[in-house]
């Protein structure tokens, strides 16, 4: 896996694909590798907000800071900037695959495809939940991150 730009794709842009993108980001910069790195959703409704505020709480009680990140929509464009468009559950991979452009060149996949053991899960949306439910996904997103950067690394 050579690849090296990342797209994490939710439904809204504001709870587990920045949480993705954090994690990312984390992971890559912990390993001393470059990546392209952002997070988009399938849906519109929060398009220019910042993300949660419980996403922003559990990132920074990492050590990172979340609050400047601003949901977007997934573009046409997306399918070919990016290697890998990761999507966070599989509705939200079924989506991606419908609106796909013809020319599109990025590899599709689930995120959790890449943990060794949870391939076909998703990332549980926590926005109707609480607290641990933002823990349990930055849990979920940083397992798949350190994933994504072993295979970077073993492609070296």
């Amino acid at each position: 896996m050579n690849a090296r730009s990342y797209l994490f794709v939710c439904l809204g842009n504001i709870c587990r694909s920045p949480l993705a993108e954090a994690a990312m980001r984390a992971a890559a910069d912990r390993a001393g590798i470059d990546v392209k790195v952002d997070s988009a959703g399938t849906g519109e409704w929060h398009v220019g907000k910042a993300p949660d505020l419980r996403s922003q709480a559990v990132a920074a009680r990492h050590g990172i800071d979340i609050s400047g990140y601003k949901a977007r929509r997934v573009s046409a464009a997306d399918f070919r900037a990016f290697d890998h468009i990761l999507a966070l559950d599989p509705q939200n991979l079924r989506d991606l695959r419908a609106i796909a452009p013809n020319d599109a060149t990025a590899h599709l996949s689930l995120l959790m495809d890449h943990v060794p053991g949870r391939e076909g899960e998703g990332v549980r949306d926590p926005y109707y939940g609480d607290a641990a439910d933002f823990d349990a996904v930055w849990e979920d997103v940083t397992a798949a991150a350190d994933a994504l950067v072993a295979q970077i690394v073993r492609g070296r």
